[in-house]
């Protein structure tokens, strides 16, 4: 992060980015649509998704930041979310515990989702459950896939949490030796999360633990993400460590 954007006089121009258009107003804050690529590249590269004032405090203090989704329709989930942990963390709660029953109130609300309505039958068959899953095989790297996937619908069944991507050292659901893509990734910000979840499958594989190998993936994906033309070499070179 920028050490200048941790002040708390940080202004923000509602007619620039990162903002793309407000939601709604609801109990005193405004929900606004913002450009996440913009905010990981130029801000902070621990936005993912959605967030509010008490964990990133660049975010205005009456304001619930989420993220542009290629595939729209998580944003009420997000705002109900948003409000239980901000009014949590302000009277003195920690992150940790606002985010977890905040979660939980998430997941009771995806749980009377349409699209889970429909899978409830279809939970305990999981070859049938991955082919809803898995939307498109994006690329062999030995004898790890890598799978774009639709990411509400893991969302929904796992983890609220699941943002960008993941693979199968840290994902307990995602099968050996895959990895995932969220569908709601731009096809321009595919590469570098393609590339940071190579990189820390790769330096967990050879024993590293989460934290040191999530790091050092962090650091490769910003590097690229301010010299995006040495992205695609970083990636064959990953794809490489793979096999």
């Amino acid at each position: 992060m920028n050490p200048d954007l941790k002040k708390n006089g940080l202004k923000f121009n509602k007619n620039k980015k990162p903002y793309i258009k407000k939601i709604c107003d609801i109990s005193g804050f405004s929900a606004w649509l913002v450009d996440g690529e913009y905010i990981r590249t130029n801000i902070c590269e621990d936005f993912v998704n959605y967030d509010q004032h008490y964990h990133l405090n660049f975010i205005p203090e009456k304001e619930f930041w989420i993220e542009k989704e290629t595939i729209p329709g998580e944003e009420d989930y997000y705002i109900d979310h948003l409000l239980i942990e901000n009014r949590m963390m302000a009277s003195g709660a920690s992150y940790k515990k606002s985010y977890e029953i905040a979660s939980v109130i998430q997941k009771r609300e995806r749980n009377k989702s349409k699209i889970m309505r429909g899978l409830r039958n279809k939970i305990n068959h999981k070859k049938e459950l991955l082919d809803k899953i898995h939307k498109k095989l994006l690329q062999c790297c030995g004898n790890v896939k890598v799978w774009i996937v639709n990411g509400e619908i893991v969302r929904d069944l796992f983890d609220t949490n699941f943002s960008c991507g993941g693979h199968d050292l840290v994902y307990h659901f995602v099968p050996k030796n895959e990895v995932w893509l969220d569908d709601d990734l731009s096809e321009k910000e595919r590469k570098f999360i393609f590339l940071h979840e190579l990189h820390e499958r790769g330096l967990m594989k050879k024993g590293k633990t989460y934290r040191d190998a999530h790091r050092s993936a962090t650091e490769v994906e910003d590097s690229c993400r301010h010299n995006p033309k040495t992205t695609d070499k970083k990636i064959m070179e990953e794809i490489e460590k793979q096999n």
